[in-house]
């Protein structure tokens, strides 16, 4: 009989992840579905996790991600959107993208 190796658990933990993987799928669609009526959705779901990816980050203590989502929290806010389009606009989404994946691979929190 072979005995099982109990595994140790993780030290740290990335709060960030999920909400950043969402937020990733959505700006990847973004070019696709701004063109409908899914527009005001995407607005929505970006700025909603960009306030909750940054809020992880601060307590991370990895500040300078606060003025990357902080900045993306503003350009794709649904209150006041601003009229941007073009192929700036479009460009714009998956490196909006990118940000969210790389700082939830990078935010994480040692475990008490």
């Amino acid at each position: 009989m072979s005995e099982k190796r109990k595994r140790a658990p993780s030290r740290h933990q990335r709060n960030a992840l999920a909400p950043s993987l969402l937020a990733a799928a959505m700006l990847f669609l973004a070019p696709v579905l701004l063109d409908g009526d899914w527009s005001l959705a995407v607005l929505f779901v970006t700025a909603i996790l960009a306030v909750i990816v940054g809020w992880f980050a601060i307590q991370a203590r990895q500040w300078w991600w606060a003025p990357v989502f902080a900045a993306i929290a503003v350009l794709w806010n649904p209150v006041f959107p601003f009229p941007f389009t073009g192929p700036i606009w479009i460009a714009a989404q998956p490196g909006a993208a990118i940000a969210f994946l790389v700082a939830g691979a990078l935010i994480r929190i040692e475990r008490t």
